[in-house]
């Protein structure tokens, strides 16, 4: 079969065509430095663990999220800093040391506002939780959509048990950096102080504090039950931790690493939250082999003394009414 001039000419071109394509370049690989200030065993670590391998599989090793939990990359608000600058990409953080700069993520912090922890998610994956991812968005971070359980805060003391806001008068009771637990220890009348967690065992080995307030799983996880002898099961506070990433490096990611990302750390959400509520049920026996003497006060009766100091209608206040309303829309009326 004989070719015309033409036919060689546009093979030729097209096989030149062919040589000259670019070749194909995979997507930047992404390093991800994640801080926490929980211990490597606990099951907010153990999961943002699995979930990292996940990732990296996923995204066929492109995307690396590197753990930093026990505060290795510093202190909370260290790592605030260093998130918004850019100096680190990620994050997870207590809801109430987050609203220092969030203030609106502190809404699930309210004194006795849940009975459940399954009334706290379910408010935070409805519209609670859209209100303050809006909010997260605007101080230039994204949220991971699914908080994290950190759980129900009970109160410990070295010297007594805490059976009644007459027992917390001038109590010196360490609470993290965060204004709404200040408030409400102040509003039942202690004496609070603010320390990050890193140097907490400390504190309360040298009496810079006589007592503190964790869920039942920090207070294992950082073996606090060496320093504190009693604890009273107040349920005063929900928690949750938010997994949060410095914005511009957020968005500076392909789409589709974005979505895997952020698929995975939200279904892994689902599965920490039922190791940490299974760990909860199972400490107190725990913490009782390990000395601790644990008691069950009357918790309507902080309630009502929160509610006589006036916490309520000053954190509403603070909050705003939408923020408000939402909230009692999963709560009932607080105040």
């Amino acid at each position: 079969m004989s070719i015309t001039r033409k036919q060689f000419l546009l093979g030729a071109a097209a096989a030149a065509g062919t040589l000259a394509a670019p070749p194909v370049i995979a997507a930047p690989r992404s390093v991800i430095h994640i801080g926490l200030d929980l211990a490597s065993d606990h099951p907010t670590t153990v999961n943002i663990v699995a979930a990292a391998k996940k990732i990296k599989e996923a995204t066929h090793n492109e995307v690396d999220v590197l753990v930093f939990p026990n505060s290795q990359l510093g202190d909370d608000t260290h790592m605030m800093s260093n998130l918004r600058s850019g100096a680190m990409q990620m994050m997870a953080v207590g809801d109430n040391i987050f609203a220092s700069l969030v203030p609106s993520a502190a809404i699930d912090n309210i004194g006795f506002a849940f009975k459940t922890a399954d009334m706290a998610w379910k408010a935070l994956d409805g519209k609670l939780g859209d209100m303050v991812c809006a909010d997260i968005e605007k101080a230039g971070l994204h949220p991971m959509r699914r908080i994290w359980d950190e759980g129900f805060r009970q109160t410990t003391s070295g010297t007594k048990q805490i059976n009644t806001p007459d027992d917390l008068k001038g109590f010196k009771i360490r609470v993290p950096p965060s204004a709404i637990s200040l408030s409400l220890f102040q509003s039942l009348g202690a004496s609070p102080v603010t320390i990050n967690i890193a140097e907490l065992y400390t504190a309360l080995q040298t009496h810079v504090a006589d007592g503190q307030e964790n869920p039942l799983g920090n207070i294992e996880t950082q073996k606090f039950y060496q320093v504190q002898k009693y604890c009273s099961l107040t349920n005063h506070m929900w928690v949750g931790y938010w997994l949060v990433m410095n914005g511009t490096f957020w968005a500076g990611m392909p789409a589709a690493h974005r979505k895997i990302v952020g698929d995975t750390f939200d279904a892994q959400a689902l599965e920490q939250r039922v190791a940490n509520q299974k760990l909860d049920d199972s400490l107190e026996e725990v913490l009782k082999g390990q000395g601790m003497e644990f008691t069950k006060p009357d918790m309507s009766v902080f309630q009502a003394a929160l509610t006589k100091s006036g916490f309520y209608k000053t954190w509403q206040g603070k909050f705003g009414a939408p923020l408000w309303a939402v909230l009692e829309s999963f709560t009932g009326p607080l105040a």
